[in-house]
């Protein structure tokens, strides 16, 4: 297969580039680098099958040349993580919206089949667990630039909605909390990066407001295992999977466990949540996963324990982030 994927210089798309040329198949990467790496896809490049653009998906008659010869896209550029949000909510909310726009229109224009990455943050604030992917939305003020995120990938997935009630074969996956290696040193989107760079520099691992806020962290081979499958599978078309574990910990908890594994003297030290994100910063206390339709209709189940995973992402991270 020919396979568009865009933001395939990041985290999550240069795992699922080297899945998807693992697997004989011949991938082109569109990214911009903003938040992607080029280190993340360089022992590739030079391959006979992958093809990499450095460029916007806001170019939309570039992406017109490619897309026409694609069987498949997965969408995964984005502007992503809380901090980056709130720098800049306008550029957030343009790449987001505008660049989904455009992908899913040529998509829909030569009718290829295509795999949204969406994000647990379109829960929002919801108390009910565990999240349901029908489930209600509960935000905050639209004044809380905290928000626009998950409006924005909220706007997405009503847009891929709209198409595949037109027949476009289109699935959403929801990302819940990824790790792995090839994290970003600067942890724009991941509170692992982040504490593990700390544990690793011996700076005090600092944990957010009193710790007791709990995540489900998904490790990345589970991750790329959901993505992959939500465009293969038949039945996927015109749903939205929750790709997650549903393992819950709390932030403390992984605090501990990191500096445990990294054998860290560091201190953990207790931050208000404004001394990082701003003021009038809001979190949400727990998101967890419910796996049962991505299990039903996919056949997932994540595979790795958080503590294995988390053995596996230190290992690459003390080489990447200590130097």
């Amino acid at each position: 297969m020919r396979v568009l994927v865009t933001g395939g210089a990041g985290y999550i798309g240069s795992h699922l580039v080297d899945a998807l040329i693992k697997r004989g198949d011949e991938a082109l990467v569109i990214d911009n680098l903003s938040t992607g790496k080029i280190e993340n896809i360089r022992h590739l490049l030079g391959h006979p099958a992958l093809h990499f653009i450095n460029d916007s998906i806001l170019n939309e008659p570039l992406l017109e040349r490619f897309i026409p010869s694609m069987d498949l896209i997965f969408h995964l550029a984005a502007a992503v993580g809380v901090r980056n949000i709130l720098q800049d909510p306008l550029a957030a909310i343009n790449t987001n919206v505008r660049g989904t726009e455009v992908v899913l229109g040529l998509a829909f224009k030569y009718w290829k089949r295509l795999v949204l990455a969406s994000s647990s943050e379109i829960y929002g604030k919801a108390s009910h667990i565990p999240f349901r992917e029908d489930d209600d939305r509960v935000l905050g003020s639209t004044a809380v630039a905290r928000w626009s995120y998950s409006m924005s990938k909220a706007i997405d997935e009503h847009f891929a909605f709209a198409y595949a009630v037109k027949g476009l074969p289109v699935s959403i996956v929801r990302y819940f909390n990824s790790y792995g290696p090839r994290l970003d040193e600067r942890g724009y989107g991941s509170v692992v990066a982040n504490l593990t760079r700390q544990a690793l520099r011996g700076e005090p691992i600092t944990v957010h407001g009193d710790g007791k806020q709990t995540r489900c962290f998904t490790y990345i081979e589970d991750t790329v295992a959901g993505t992959l499958l939500a465009g293969e599978v038949k039945e996927a078309g015109g749903q939205a999977f929750n790709i997650g574990s549903p393992t819950e910990t709390g932030i403390l908890d992984l605090a501990k466990l990191i500096k445990r594994l990294t054998r860290s003297k560091s201190p953990i030290e207790f931050e208000a949540y404004e001394a990082y994100y701003g003021e009038g910063f809001e979190d949400t206390r727990r998101r967890v996963p419910s796996g049962e339709k991505a299990k039903r209709l996919l056949g997932f189940t994540p595979r790795v324990d958080l503590e294995t995973g988390l053995k596996k992402t230190i290992v690459w991270c003390r080489e990447h982030f200590t130097r």
